[in-house]
């Protein structure tokens, strides 16, 4: 059973920057989608950003030109830079991997954005 492994988060002031990181434990086959989603509390979860093999990224609109999310099919990895962080940003950030036959999900990763 292949699992997405989170890496990255944690307590950091405003105006901060982290990146978290994703890694499956075993080989994904004909992955087309990799992507970034995030659940506060209370809240639904939302997409945040998202990155379609041989194609562009998509970002919600609260973190576009502060995130960069990027990723390596071969690897099976996906990464996510957040720059400028912000308290609204605090949630707990789960790594997707879609392929044809499947959709990963990691256990998600707690990042606090506070002074």
């Amino acid at each position: 059973q292949v699992q997405l492994v989170e890496s990255g988060g944690g307590l950091v002031q405003p105006g901060g920057s982290l990146r978290l990181s994703c890694v499956a434990s075993g080989s994904i086959f004909s992955i087309y989608a990799m992507g970034w989603y995030r659940q506060a509390p209370g809240k639904q979860r939302e997409l945040v950003a998202s990155t379609w093999t041989g194609g562009s990224a998509n970002y919600a609109d609260s973190v576009k030109d502060r995130f960069t999310i990027s990723g390596d099919n071969a690897k099976n990895t996906v990464y996510l830079q957040m720059n400028s962080l912000k308290p609204e940003d605090t949630a707990v950030y789960y790594c997707n991997i879609r392929s044809w036959s499947k959709d990963y999900w990691g256990q998600g990763t707690q990042v606090t954005v506070s002074s």
